[in-house]
């Protein structure tokens, strides 16, 4: 015996077409063709990565806000742009956790590029 179908209902509303619109410059060195390896995010970024994480486990952020909060990226306080010097000084590095690092930080990127 086959049950009976439900019938389904057309859709009322129609899909918002949304585009993704370009929040980087065009002349940022992040657009280019180049891979994320390329730019310094290989093998040795993941190292020296995973021992900054272990020394400094706390997002600073939160910490700021006596809030205790795992760190999951190590994050460049001034923005490197590409300057391997840059990059690579630990001076310049801050544990943070992906909340801050994906909000606070980038606001804070962008208000300084204006």
């Amino acid at each position: 015996m086959t049950k009976p179908r439900i019938p389904t209902l057309a859709p009322r509303v129609t899909p918002l077409q949304t585009q993704r619109t370009q929040v980087m410059a065009a002349d940022s060195w992040r657009t280019s063709t180049m891979s994320s390896a390329a730019r310094g995010y290989g093998h040795k970024w993941r190292v020296e990565r995973e021992k900054y994480l272990r020394l400094h486990p706390l997002c600073v952020m939160c910490k700021a806000q006596d809030v205790v909060t795992e760190a999951t990226v190590v994050d460049h306080r001034v923005p490197h742009r590409g300057d391997q010097r840059l990059f690579w000084d630990r001076s310049n590095w801050q544990s943070l956790c992906s909340t801050h690092h994906s909000s606070d930080k980038q606001r804070e990127e962008a208000a300084l590029s204006t």
